[in-house]
């Protein structure tokens, strides 16, 4: 008779003997090979973690995820996105090696090498940018690059009237850029709107200093800047609404509140479905908007069954109304012509 118990122990004993051999020899470096000891499990929830890294960019088209990283200057966002890919090859060679073939079809592996390049490439040049923005020994080329945006600057120095041109030039560029964006809610973007009010609220341009103009170009640079990565992030998640500015709204407060779920990517996918159903309804019966009562308690449904029974996301009362009256307002308003600005 086999007694499978004195088996495992002497597996077990064997592993172990295996391990601590390996720790001596590799010291600091078995971190990295101990990655090669992975279960189902844990590369299952790993996947998730990169699933969500991943979420708001199109990993299926190669062009267009070029595209939506290239509005990225943020370097922590890109190295974030680096690593998500670096991880997702890794977890695919483990997946082939133990022969997980079930987990392979969680990401579109047969993409993330070129994802891959694409973002390594767009890292590659922002290091590029930084360094010649930063560096103090420039050369040929920088340095007259340098030495022309002095020159201008100093005559433009003798000339107030140029000086104040080009301030309310850098106000209409930020303004524009302010108008553009398709969520004024937006809790920064609220923040940057008043910071904007508060720089030019009951000024006489012609009451201004040279030195209070530079240094209101500087801050509605910072403004500009700010709220066109904002607007970037909104068109990204419009993308994925396909194009639908209300669901951008509806899954921004959402996630602003932070109650909901602790996965963006889950709280995509359930309004994504809620959104299906809203428009089938919308699509079949317009005048179902007229009747705001009616058309509340049908969404409510479609919300609890997404978020609760399609997600397993537990909502309390409270949050299920208030989901429901972000989706409803949203499509109120679509209806009625009311305009978020």
């Amino acid at each position: 008779m086999v007694d499978f118990a004195d088996i495992r122990r002497e597996f077990d004993k064997t592993n172990k003997a295996y391990f601590d051999e390996l720790q001596s020899e590799l010291g600091d470096e078995m971190e990295h090979y101990s990655k090669l000891f992975k279960s189902a499990e844990e590369i299952a929830a790993e996947l998730e973690v990169v699933k969500d890294v991943l979420f708001q960019y199109d990993t299926l088209n190669k062009e267009l995820f070029s595209r939506q990283i290239s509005e990225i200057q943020d370097r922590t966002q890109v190295l974030a996105l680096k690593k998500a890919l670096a991880d997702a090859r890794s977890l695919y060679n483990l997946c082939r090696l133990f022969g997980f073939n079930d987990l392979l079809q969680r990401l579109p592996f047969v993409q993330i090498n070129a994802l891959y390049n694409e973002v390594d490439n767009h890292l590659a040049m922002l290091n590029l940018k930084d360094r010649l923005e930063n560096q103090a020994d420039t050369s040929g080329l920088l340095n007259m690059a340098l030495e022309e945006v002095l020159f201008k600057f100093i005559k433009i120095g003798e000339e107030e009237l140029k000086l104040a041109d080009e301030l309310k030039d850098a106000l209409r560029r930020t303004r524009e850029t302010m108008t553009s964006n398709i969520d004024p809610k937006d809790p920064e973007f609220t923040q940057l709107k008043e910071e904007l009010e508060r720089l030019f609220k009951n000024r006489n341009l012609k009451a201004v200093s040279q030195e209070e103009m530079k240094h209101n170009m500087l801050t509605l640079n910072k403004i500009q800047d700010k709220v066109c990565e904002i607007n970037r992030k909104n068109r990204l998640l419009q993308s994925k609404y396909e194009g639908d500015i209300k669901f951008v709204r509806v899954h921004k407060r959402l996630v602003e509140k932070g109650t909901i779920s602790d996965s963006e990517r889950r709280i995509f996918e359930a309004l994504r479905l809620v959104k299906q159903q809203a428009d089938n309804s919308v699509m079949q019966n317009r005048n179902i908007l007229d009747n705001d009562s009616y058309f509340e308690r049908m969404m409510q449904r479609h919300v609890v069954q997404q978020f609760q029974q399609t997600q397993n996301i537990k909502l309390s009362p409270d949050s299920t109304r208030y989901i429901n009256q972000l989706v409803v307002k949203e499509y109120l308003d679509e209806f009625n012509g009311v305009t978020p600005w």
